[in-house]
């Protein structure tokens, strides 16, 4: 653990520190795209924050492979070096279309030639586990088909899910730490060297995804962009396939009571068939409401538009930083409860907490639908706009313009509190103390 733990700060701390020089490169190369219809924030902001990632993938996997446990994944697996070569591939990729807009099919392609290469060194699916069944070993096409659309759906998942700032990083490191607490526990637990590769994976996603986003949260000085999303995503669903489609649900047996017993302890990891949909779930689902929804209108599902989960929160009158704080807390439940789940699934005390959380979310996400009114006694405690004096002045402060101006004042478009670019960093200038608190108009 140790080792890991090592691995996971120097990852963290090239990522941190090199997303700052590569903010000022980002601005020199002009990867400022113009503000686009479906964007929440109100000013441009430089992209190629997947530049700092990518070097944080390498210094993780470097420092690893020098360590005296973790040299042992590298010298007994090919994955390592499968997973920097699809890496580096889709990185490139993402970095000319942070650059130029590169078309949609031009990046399909891209993902499926990275999958493909991460297949063609040994990062494939070998086996499926299938509850009452037992293991149902593929053929070699079967799993490197399989492996490729996993891939490219990971990856396409992740990078629709990045809309506002911190959202994508803070989702897929919420994921990739529910998936280094299952594959530590079947490696270390049960002394399955198979599921190293992956546990080594998941440590250094995490590191990656936690140096990017303190530059990345609202106000964001800077995104990853498709360079830094794509990376990711390739790097979650390597993770997932490497526990899944590799190690042996055989190996659990002797530790389980028997192969379907163990296949049925390894059940709340898989997504349907295989990829663990628990750590992506809010992305996939996502994905396929945004495939489903542009199909019916008649458009191409790589069409960009403004009705993803995080836009609709927005819609609702969440702020930003509400927004992305709704998201975290559900993909974290669903996460770290199948994690709970796998490790305890007899226990009714864990179906009672994950149901009392949902339910804790529901009230959150309708929470715009209606403003309490907290208790006089209790008015010093809340936000000013549950106050019943804030409200009786705004009342008195509208009727007097009203009386003013002897005609209905004109409507105010709300705002989504927390807008990129209203009260934050600009993209070439340095981040203000006093935020600006003056109202603008909305994007939308």
């Amino acid at each position: 653990m140790r080792e890991y733990l090592l691995t996971l700060c120097v990852t963290v701390a090239v990522t941190y520190l090199l997303t700052g020089p590569v903010r000022k490169f980002a601005i020199a190369a002009g990867a400022m795209p113009e503000i686009r219809a479906r964007d929440v924030h109100r000013e441009p902001t430089p992209r190629l924050g997947g530049i700092a990632m990518f070097g944080g993938l390498c210094a993780g996997l470097l420092v690893a492979d020098h360590l005296r446990n973790l040299n042992g994944v590298f010298e007994l697996s090919n994955e390592p070096r499968a997973l920097l070569s699809g890496a580096a591939l889709i990185w490139l990729v993402g970095v000319l279309d942070d650059k130029f807009e590169l078309d949609a099919l031009i990046k399909l392609g891209a993902q499926m030639i990275s999958a493909g290469v991460m297949v063609m060194q040994g990062l494939t699916i070998l086996w499926i586990p299938v509850p009452g069944i037992g293991t149902v070993p593929l053929t070699q096409w079967q799993g490197n088909l399989l492996t490729v659309a996993l891939v490219v759906i990971t990856i396409n998942a992740v990078n629709f899910v990045d809309g506002l700032d911190g959202l994508a990083a803070g989702m897929v490191c919420i994921a990739a730490a529910a998936l280094f607490l299952y594959a530590y526990r079947i490696w270390f637990g049960y002394g399955i060297e198979s599921a190293a590769p992956a546990t080594l994976f998941a440590a250094i996603l995490m590191g990656m995804c936690l140096g990017f986003l303190p530059h990345n949260m609202h106000p964001a000085r800077i995104f990853m962009g498709d360079s830094g999303s794509m990376l990711i995503g390739l790097v979650l669903a390597a993770s997932a396939i490497s526990l899944t489609g590799q190690v042996d649900p055989d190996a659990l047996a002797l530790f389980a009571g028997g192969e379907r017993n163990a296949t049925h302890a390894m059940l709340p990891a898989y997504i349907p068939l295989i990829l663990p949909l628990t750590v992506i779930a809010i992305p996939m689902a996502d994905l396929v409401l945004a495939i489903v929804r542009r199909t019916w209108k008649g458009q191409s599902p790589f069409a960009a538009d403004r009705g993803h989960l995080h836009h609709r929160l927005l819609e609702l009158g969440h702020s930003h930083s509400r927004a992305v704080l709704i998201m975290y807390f559900w993909s974290g439940l669903i996460a770290f409860g199948a994690v709970a789940y796998s490790v305890h699934s007899t226990s009714m005390w864990i179906v009672l907490a994950i149901a009392a959380l949902s339910a804790v979310g529901l009230i959150l996400l309708l929470l715009p639908r209606f403003t309490p009114r907290a208790p006089r006694w209790a008015e010093g405690l809340v936000p000013p706009r549950y106050r019943h004096a804030a409200r009786a002045a705004e009342a008195a402060a509208e009727a007097a313009l009203q009386d003013v101006s002897g005609a209905e004042p004109a409507p105010v478009r709300p705002v989504a509190a927390g807008v990129s670019g209203v009260n934050g960093a600009t993209a070439v200038g340095p981040r203000s103390r006093f935020p600006d608190r003056r109202k603008a108009e909305s994007a939308r």
